[in-house]
């Protein structure tokens, strides 16, 4: 099996869920991983150990903005919590401002809250990159080298009573747009300051989901950074995508986040996949309906609120269900539950004995959308420096962008 190594944790397959606000909460994290732990056999599952080893692959945290967390507002904390199975502890970080971003990092090693710490640098929704975050940070290279190097000084300061370093990673989009691409540049500094792995989604924030992910550009970056691993994402659908990106750009694994999307046992057919196993997963709609009860259920036991829980749970209904025959009404009403005993009623009219559709479950899924002009700071793409004026911008939008 191709493994992975992320500074001192050792992650047994090449497989890490990607944040997803709103999606990759507790519940849903833990769907993926015991998806991706059903690929291995009883003594591969048996050797997680801690903060340390993960044998399945990393599941990684919703983004967490760094002044939320600093703030320690409540539904920030939820969030950074971590099933007490997952066995090595994930968390992404946003942020605009060195300081805060460190004070975070300080706080998710010190008070042993993480295990590994991702840094956000490719998010490109516009209430994130109007403030200069996000995919559009990269372009201020002072900038995204003072956050970068300060979270590694701080999680390097804060393991010092710990039995290993937490490493820090950066996950970021190949720049702007086609006339302003910062991938490589950032990818070079970012291993210089001392990450252990780059992860580049191969799209510009102007296209958003659109279009096709550029693998190329992976492989570009690989060739770029030859001391720490590079992670590929972008158009993973199946464990062959996820193969295939590994064999044409050499990166040294795949982050996956569309793709699994009301598809959690993807990652049993990914983990199977870079082990060169043919086991894939192909759910009937019993199965199917089965794991949405089992994930309402995850979801009420971490929220604490029937109601919050399937509320939240609503968004995945369309996810679970694309490709099997499921009549307009029922999608509608299953999309407004807001008890289990709601829940029970909606599944047990469907006709649960359709077998798994194939191409119809498969592939894209989620609102791809078309390209945008992104929203930017004024003057932003002027200058590759921070004038005092950006600098004081900065600061103000940590406290704008709420966590998550």
């Amino acid at each position: 099996m191709t493994s992975l190594q992320i500074g001192p944790v050792s992650v047994g397959s090449p497989v890490v869920l990607a944040p997803m606000a709103g999606v990759t909460n507790p519940p849903f994290r833990r769907l993926c991983r015991e998806a991706g732990l059903a690929a291995l056999d009883e003594d591969a599952r048996a050797a997680a150990r801690p903060g340390e080893y993960a044998p399945a692959g990393l599941y990684v945290t919703e983004m967490v903005t760094s002044r939320a967390l600093v703030e320690r507002t409540p539904e920030t904390m939820r969030m950074v919590s971590a099933d007490p199975l997952e066995p090595v502890r994930s968390v992404q970080l946003y942020g605009v401002d060195p300081a805060t971003v460190t004070a975070a990092v300080r706080i998710l090693v010190e008070e042993d809250r993480a295990d590994h710490v991702d840094l956000n640098f490719g998010c490109p929704v516009p209430k994130v990159t109007r403030k200069g975050g996000g995919a559009a940070l990269p372009w201020k290279r002072d900038l995204f080298q003072a956050i970068v190097t300060g979270a590694v000084a701080a999680a390097r300061e804060g393991s010092r009573h710990r039995d290993r370093e937490v490493p820090v990673t950066v996950k970021m989009r190949m720049g702007i747009d086609d006339d302003h691409l910062t991938y490589l540049d950032a990818g070079r500094i970012a291993e210089q300051a001392g990450v252990s792995a780059v992860a580049l989604h191969a799209r510009t924030a102007a296209q958003h989901y659109s279009g096709e992910a550029r693998w190329e550009s992976i492989a570009r970056l690989k060739e770029a950074v030859r001391s720490v691993p590079v992670l590929g994402n972008g158009d993973i659908w199946s464990a062959e995508d996820a193969v295939e990106m590994v064999r044409q750009t050499g990166c040294d694994g795949v982050v996956v986040g569309r793709g699994c999307q009301g598809r959690p046992w993807l990652f049993t057919d990914l983990v199977a996949g870079f082990a060169g196993s043919p086991l894939r997963v192909r759910p009937g709609l019993t199965e199917v309906a089965a794991v949405i009860r089992r994930h309402a259920e995850l979801m009420v036991e971490h929220f604490e609120s029937e109601t919050k829980a399937l509320r939240e749970l609503r968004k995945h209904m369309a996810w679970y269900l694309k490709g099997y025959v499921v009549g307009g009404d029922a999608r509608r009403e299953l999309g407004l539950v807001s008890t289990l005993a709601e829940l029970d009623e909606r599944l047990a009219v469907l006709d649960l004995s359709q077998p798994y559709p194939g191409e119809g479950a498969e592939g894209p899924r989620g609102r791809a959308g078309s390209p945008k002009v992104p929203h930017l700071p004024e003057a932003w793409l002027e200058s590759q420096d921070i004038d005092e004026r950006l600098r004081r911008l900065l600061t103000e939008a940590e406290l704008s962008i709420s966590g998550g």
